[in-house]
Parts: C-alpha cells; sequence; structure tokens
C-alpha cells in the first residue's frame, strides 16, 4: 500500500435487501490510522458497512478496497470480477471486529478464545500465539482470566476478552459495531475508555458504529452522519457536535442527547 493511500475505500457502493435498498451509491475513504465514527438513526445503513467490510454481506454495485487491495471484486483477465472466497479470506486477515454481543466461543477458555484463529487462520505456532494471548490479555486488565470460560465472566470482561481476540489476529482495520450496547450501565466507561487507550498506542484503523456520542466526540478524527444509506456530514468531531451544518444531523443529536 503506497504511504497515501486511503486504508478502506467504498466507491459507490449499493446494498439493498429485496425491494429495501440500505445504501445508495456511497463512497467515503478512511485514512491508515484514522478513527472515523458512524453515527445516525437505525436502519440508516451503518452496520450493513461493517458486515460488507467482514464479506458477511455482498456488494450488490461498486467496489470496497482494504489497503489498496479489492474486497469486493478481484482482477482477473485484466478484468475486475466479483471476489471468491479465498480472495476474501486474504483481505479479510487484514480486518478484526468486535460484535455487540460478544461472539465468544463458549466452549472454549479465554486462552483458547485468542489463540484458535491465529493458529488456524495465521499459521502462527502455539507457543506464540499463547504468548501473543498473555500480553493482550494483560493489555486489556484480564491476565488472571486466561483459563476462564466465558460464562465465568462479567459482559463488560466478555467484551474486554473480544477486543483482545480481535486484536490477536494483528489487525490493521478494527470495526467496532456498538460494542457497549449490550452492556450494563456501569460497565459501558471501561470499555470505551480502553478502546480510547488502544487507539492513542496503535496505528490501527478504527471504523466504529456508535450511539455513545462523547465517545464518537472524543475518540475519532472524524464523524460521518447516515441518514437513508448517505453521508449526509462528514467533519472533525469539534465541528460536528458543536455546528453541524444539516438539519437533519441537528435534529439526531438534539435528539439523542436529550434521551442520554
Amino acid at each position: 500500500m503506497a504511504p497515501s493511500e486511503p486504508m478502506i475505500v467504498f466507491d459507490d457502493v449499493q446494498k439493498r435487501f429485496g425491494h429495501n435498498v440500505v445504501l445508495s451509491d456511497l463512497s467515503f475513504a478512511v485514512e491508515p490510522g484514522e478513527h472515523v465514527c458512524l453515527i445516525g438513526p437505525s436502519g440508516s445503513g451503518k452496520t450493513t458497512i461493517l458486515r460488507l467490510l467482514m464479506t458477511l454481506e455482498k456488494v450488490d454495485g461498486g467496489t470496497i478496497t482494504v489497503g489498496g487491495q479489492g474486497l469486493s471484486h478481484m482482477e482477473r483477465d485484466g478484468k475486475l470480477v466479483p471476489a471468491d472466497e479465498r480472495h476474501c479470506r486474504e483481505v479479510r486477515k487484514r480486518i478484526g471486529m468486535v460484535f455487540q454481543q460478544f461472539n465468544l466461543f463458549p466452549n472454549m477458555t479465554v486462552r483458547g478464545n485468542l489463540t484458535e484463529a491465529p493458529t488456524r487462520v495465521l499459521g502462527l505456532p502455539a507457543d506464540e500465539a499463547n504468548e501473543r494471548a498473555a500480553e493482550l490479555l494483560e493489555l486489556v486488565g484480564l491476565s488472571d482470566k486466561i483459563d476462564a470460560h466465558p460464562t465465568q465472566l462479567s459482559g463488560g470482561q466478555q467484551q474486554r476478552v473480544a477486543i483482545a481476540r480481535a486484536l490477536a489476529m494483528r489487525p490493521d482495520v478494527l470495526l467496532l459495531d456498538e460494542v457497549t450496547s449490550a452492556l450494563d450501565p456501569e460497565l459501558v466507561a471501561g470499555v470505551l475508555s480502553l478502546l480510547k487507550d488502544l487507539g492513542d498506542r496503535t496505528d490501527i484503523t478504527f471504523l466504529c458504529v456508535t450511539h455513545e456520542m462523547g465517545f464518537a466526540r472524543d475518540f475519532s478524527h472524524r464523524v460521518l452522519m447516515f441518514d437513508s444509506g448517505q453521508v449526509i456530514e462528514d467533519a472533525p468531531p469539534d465541528q460536528l457536535f458543536t455546528e453541524p451544518t444539516h438539519q437533519r444531523t441537528r435534529d439526531f443529536l438534539h435528539a439523542v442527547i436529550d434521551r442520554a
């Protein structure tokens, strides 16, 4: 990837579910190491963006590139064709995702959750994967839970393990999908503080869907406001949260901040 090349590019991306158009000619880019938060009403297409990046959904039009490599498409005989599963797997190795509901493997210990993918997908030797798991659990403050099972952990601890598991794959891009929505309110601050610390200490590119406006303001370099599958405002947080230019953004912020 050239130094000036964006890490993520959506170029005229379209996504439909039946007759419902979720994303309509969506174009935006995220630079390497940039922290971008996606905000907007439910159903505006934010989570669909993350699912397309994880190849859990396929585009209906346009292209997505990650680190200069096609994710949605690949080149064959000089032409762009839809990416096959092998190509998707290779590009997807650069992307980690933390889900709302943790999605830990309940039959595995914390150690197993952190070492399974690095050994099977990246081919890391077991001792190296174990060492990496121990380092990451220290980073998220859970060194003493390495042999626990997910059911023995609180929601906040499970989400910390999920973050460590995503980091175990050494991703260039980390996707966060409402990572605090399943947590009790008193646990939210700890997880958001951890993510802010990770953002400060690493050069990972973050793309976050969140309804936590305080986190979006403190963590992001840019905030994208979505409505009906389109970016209607794209600005630094200080600008977007204090002087939004679009009336829809003003209405949304007024509603969510009053509700909080």
